[in-house]
């Protein structure tokens, strides 16, 4: 991305704007959707049906963008993934002006202290740069791959009344990299997608695994976990995600999976032993209770086929191997600053995960996870 060389004056002007409209954050949102859909009807069809799942979503993307004008590298990225992503909704070039006006008109209407004419100039330009980013991007990706692809349920695992294992056949080769995700969308509730982990390294049939845990009012996860069933059609996105292992190096992996975040773990340690490392790999796999270590007979069994393999499930409530949270049990173990760090699970999880990590001396570029904003979508 070409910076303008007013970037930090734009920054500042637009910081400014984000911390006056914070605490209106739902009535910034609902103007905003309201001026979308008056000012191009047409987008409504893009959106689903009942928009409490969707919300603040796309205002939160831009809002977020508009946040890190001055970090290039990391906007760039983060936009890039933004266009590819959004081309399996059917969002094309010319929707962006109309987003644009909608964002701008929420604006003027409750940055009523802070807007004037400067701080409009700095939001055009910002808006103007990082959405022809996402235009780029997807039309690059448009060359690369399709927007989305079908696939078919194969094998349904119940593990738990709440967690199953889904096995899917995409109709087409789905290219992605241990460690991240996909997003997925059910024909029981169209135009909702929410991110789920890849719970293996690519395999040689092709077939991908996914962990999905049933949360109350959970339309997506609970429709996975309690009606999908074999010969079901489901769509899949792009892969995504920054999780991944780093093949140039021998550093050991500490791997911390709560819940069903130990699908990606799982596929980390699938990927070690695929390239034929003996690079020491250490999860820490962590749950409720006993029962709620839904994976731990899998693990156990690669820990016993590769020594340079650890697994410690920990619980936080009953009797158990290691007992009390994962973060605190990660601290009577180590040291562990010449590891590299993977954190997955539940959001509140990763944040104190990441915290834990920090404090006992790992640098914040050493610890890899997906964006927790991101991962919010998949409770639902």
């Amino acid at each position: 991305m070409n910076a303008p060389t007013n970037t930090s004056t734009d920054a500042a002007l637009i910081r400014r704007t984000l911390a006056e409209i914070a605490p209106l954050a739902d009535k910034v949102t609902s103007y905003f959707y309201a001026l979308l859909f008056i000012g191009d009807p047409e987008l409504r069809t893009l959106f689903p049906a009942a928009m409490d799942a969707q919300r603040d979503r796309l205002l939160k993307a831009l809002l977020t963008a508009a946040e890190h004008l001055e970090n290039t590298a990391t906007l760039t990225e983060y936009l890039r993934q933004l266009g590819r992503g959004h081309r399996k909704y059917g969002t094309r070039p010319e929707h962006y002006p109309a987003v644009g006006e909608a964002l701008i008109g929420a604006l003027v209407r409750y940055a009523e202290k802070t807007w004037d004419e400067p701080t409009q100039a700095a939001w055009v330009r910002a808006y103007t740069t990082m959405s022809q980013i996402m235009i780029d991007a997807a039309d690059e990706d448009e060359l690369r791959r399709p927007a989305w692809w079908y696939a078919e349920v194969v094998s349904h695992d119940l593990r738990t009344p709440d967690i199953a294992v889904v096995t899917l056949r995409p109709d087409q080769p789905y290219p992605f990299l241990a460690g991240q995700y996909t997003t997925l969308e059910t024909p029981w509730w169209p135009r909702i997608w929410r991110h789920y982990s890849l719970a293996s390294a690519p395999r040689s049939d092709g077939l991908l695994s996914l962990h999905v845990k049933a949360v109350p009012a959970g339309w997506v996860s609970g429709a996975l976990v309690h009606r999908a069933r074999p010969g079901d059609t489901l769509r899949l996105g792009p892969p995504a995600g920054s999780m991944v292992v780093d093949h140039t190096t021998d550093d050991g992996l500490l791997c911390l999976g709560g819940g069903t975040g130990i699908a990606p773990i799982k596929a980390l340690v699938e990927d070690v032993a695929r390239y034929g490392e003996r690079r020491p790999v250490e999860v820490f796999y962590g749950a409720r209770s006993s029962h709620d270590l839904y994976d731990i007979d899998t693990l156990l069994r690669m820990q016993q086929a590769h020594s340079w393999l650890s697994v410690r499930p920990v619980v936080s409530e009953g009797p158990g191997r290691l007992s009390g949270r994962l973060p605190e049990a990660v601290r009577e173990y180590g040291p562990w600053t010449s590891y590299d760090a993977y954190v997955s699970g539940p959001p509140g999880m990763i944040r104190s995960g990441v915290t834990t990590l920090r404090d006992i001396g790992i640098p914040s570029d050493r610890i890899r996870h997906d964006s927790v904003e991101e991962l919010v979508a998949a409770d639902d």
